[in-house]
């Protein structure tokens, strides 16, 4: 199959997913990194930095999330941590009630187009 039909996917939900997992806790570009790879990999692909921060800093611009950068003792360097905003919240309220009418749609879609035998 050609692998464009399945990028279209992956971009599809890939910032819903982004704040799903920031919607769990205040959070730092590589945790995300690890979560998302810990149970999305088999699905996206690994996810690598080049591409989850891009969508990090346009959730930013778009004041869905924010940002704010703590000191790490250890070796003086510093982190950024995300959490969602109040529309951060509400967006992503609203991105999940339409993926679940989303899905429900295409299910009945795929259910139709199934042979009879393998819908059981």
């Amino acid at each position: 199959m050609d692998g464009k039909y399945m990028q279209q996917f992956k971009k599809g939900s890939l910032e819903m997913v982004l704040l799903c997992l920031i919607a769990r806790g205040e959070t730092y570009g590589y945790e995300i990194i690890t979560a998302l790879n810990a149970h999305g990999a088999a699905v996206w692909g690994y996810a690598k930095e080049g591409t989850i921060y891009p969508i990090l800093y346009r959730l930013q611009d778009a004041g869905l999330i924010r940002s704010r950068i703590v000191p790490a003792a250890a070796n003086g360097s510093s982190r950024k941590y995300y959490a969602l905003t109040d529309k951060g919240r509400d967006t992503l309220s609203e991105l999940i009630a339409f993926w679940n009418e989303y899905t429900v749609c295409v299910d009945t879609f795929i259910r139709q187009c199934l042979p009879k035998e393998a819908e059981k």
